[in-house]
């Protein structure tokens, strides 16, 4: 028998960002923001699986080989199976548990992922990502210049949440500069390169760049 969810309780949620976490090395916050509101759901995931997201995000970076999610996806295509939504249904210890609804010749089924896994593979397949209300409000946050829920403003948080927009950290070049200092078309060089070595941290830094201009 299929578990049902309870459709009431969900809150649609949207991809705001990823920052690079100043409390865990080499780890990565994913930034949800709720979408008829104003908390933000920070939640840590690895940086390979940063990496996927970002690459689902930035439209502009095309692998020259698929990733793991990519392949995922190329795999449900090729037997007609669809993800549907994505669900946020449970956090224990500090630790979100999620569910990918699928559907494969009007069968419904619901798999176990990880969060981080099943955003990569919600955004592929352009699904809604939604939580339980309890859940937001468990760890949801505001922002920190947000009077109504100034105890949730944590060092963490605060640290998480410093530049949500940004993918990784700040990172110079061979030179010892910034990607500022490059002309245009070094630029779209060094993206080429990046996207080739299939170092998509720095190919997002450098489209940013680019994006600048």
């Amino acid at each position: 028998m299929l578990f049902t969810f309870a459709i009431m309780s969900l809150v649609k949620l949207s991809i705001k960002g990823i920052s690079y976490s100043q409390t865990q090395n080499g780890a990565y916050a994913l930034i949800l923001n709720e979408v008829d509101g104003e908390r933000k759901l920070p939640i840590v995931i690895g940086a390979f699986e940063a990496q996927s997201i970002a690459i689902a995000l930035e439209k502009e970076i095309k692998p020259p080989r698929p990733l793991t999610h990519d392949l995922f996806k190329n795999f449900a295509d090729r037997f007609d199976i669809v993800v549907k939504q994505v669900i946020i249904h449970k956090l224990v210890d500090g630790v979100f548990y999620s569910s990918i609804i699928c559907e494969r010749d009007k069968i419904e089924e619901i798999i176990d992922a990880r969060t981080s896994d099943a955003i990569a593979l919600a955004l592929r397949f352009n699904a809604p990502i939604f939580t339980y209300k309890n859940i937001l409000d468990k760890a949801g946050i505001y922002l920190k210049n947000n009077p109504l829920d100034p105890d949730k403003g944590s060092q963490e948080i605060d640290d998480i949440l410093s530049n949500p927009e940004t993918f990784g950290r700040e990172e110079s070049n061979q030179s010892g500069g910034t990607y500022s200092n490059h002309s245009l078309t070094e630029l779209n060089e060094l993206l080429d390169t990046a996207v080739e070595q299939e170092d998509y941290e720095k190919a997002a830094k450098i489209r940013d760049e680019i994006s600048k201009r």
